[in-house]
């Protein structure tokens, strides 16, 4: 009975052959994400509005974002929802690659969710205290990295592979969970820290989940990965089915997203995105490559890091007008749109980048 529950839709349309290809699950899965989205996306903010869960100034914001008060948050629901509706649909369930990723998106979003109705149902701004946060997050990333480590069927869970570079790979060996653990937390925590102004974290994350889910692809056919120099990890191909309907949520999102927003994703949302594309990355063995076509994300996180570090240095000055770096622009003048179409063409020049890294003989 279980097993039968697992089955994929594709298994029951078997003697339609195409539908037993990841590639054709992965674009209908990223269509029905985008279907479930923009069907559903109106009456999602509609209750966001009545039940009053709301964007509240933290009072330290550019101006400009004042008037941004009142605009429904936890829009991130949307993706949650319709991604992992269309992943249980299109993909295979009796793969674990798929449920360690579910793990790690619902997961992260659910301690979004907490943290987005302390700030606005119970009107406190911070939140959830940052200790709250990392457990929650550590908790996740520590029984994702275990299921990760104890699903390998190819013995290739502790390598990492070096970008540009043909067939040089460390073997990490118990140092690897480590790391693993270390970036699940920190993607979360970047595409979080990137999620301040109207579809600057959602198209970024929609160009990485593109790029790491094709590499996702390659890694989990073995003729793919031999011919490119790749490390093949048995089965996690499947997990490109899942970026997939990321791609789909993500630009079912941005329809009401764009500027000006009509909804904001909140921590449920960019929480839940980071560990999911940092999960996704480390079961392809991309883990170097996601910091590349995560480079927005990678550059929002340092300048928050070099702000407090400048600060602590020299007792008071600022390195930036205001971090993380899009607020810099803000301050400078730069007009909010111009600020994130600049963001997204970065974006993609990135994913060019990263997609330049598969060792081609």
């Amino acid at each position: 009975m279980l097993y039968n529950l697992l089955v994929p839709l594709s298994e029951y349309l078997s003697f339609l052959n195409v539908f037993r290809y990841i590639t054709f699950r992965t674009a209908y899965a990223a269509i029905t994400a985008l279907v479930i989205t923009l069907v559903f996306g109106p009456y999602v903010i509609r209750k966001l509005k009545e039940m009053s869960f709301s964007m509240k100034s933290k009072g330290y914001e550019p101006e400009r974002h004042k008037v941004k008060e009142g605009t429904p948050t936890m829009g991130g629901v949307m993706i949650v929802g319709s991604a992992t509706i269309s992943t249980l649909l299109w993909a295979d369930l009796r793969n674990p690659y798929i449920w360690i990723v579910l793990l790690l998106f619902i997961g992260y979003g659910l301690i979004g969710f907490v943290d987005d109705y302390k700030k606005t149902i119970l009107k406190n701004p911070d939140g959830i205290t940052p200790r709250q946060k990392s457990g929650g997050q550590l908790f996740f990333a520590v029984i994702a990295t275990l299921l990760v480590l104890y699903v390998d069927k190819s013995g290739v869970s502790t390598k990492l592979a070096m970008p540009f570079f043909k067939k040089f790979v460390i073997d990490m060996s118990y140092f690897y969970a480590l790391l693993a653990i270390f970036i699940m937390i920190g993607t979360s925590n970047a595409v979080n820290l990137t999620d301040g102004l109207d579809g600057l974290a959602i198209t970024p994350s929609i160009i990485a989940f593109g790029t790491i889910g094709f590499m996702a692809y390659m890694t989990g056919n073995f003729k793919f990965a031999s011919y490119l120099n790749i490390i093949y990890v048995q089965g996690a191909g499947e997990v490109a089915v899942f970026c997939g309907a990321m791609v789909g949520a993500g630009l079912g999102f941005l329809w009401f997203n764009a500027h000006p927003a009509s909804v904001f994703m909140g921590d449920v949302g960019s929480l839940s995105i980071g560990g999911a594309l940092a999960g996704v990355a480390v079961i392809a063995k991309h883990e170097i490559v996601l910091a590349i076509v995560g480079g927005i994300f990678v550059m929002e996180t340092l300048s928050v890091i070099l702000q407090v570090g400048y600060f602590k240095m020299t007792k008071g000055k600022r390195l930036f007008r205001m971090a993380p770096i899009h607020h810099h622009f803000e301050l400078a003048g730069w007009s909010e749109t111009k600020i994130t179409v600049r963001f997204w063409i970065i974006s993609f020049i990135l994913a060019l980048i990263a997609l330049s890294t598969l060792k081609l003989r």
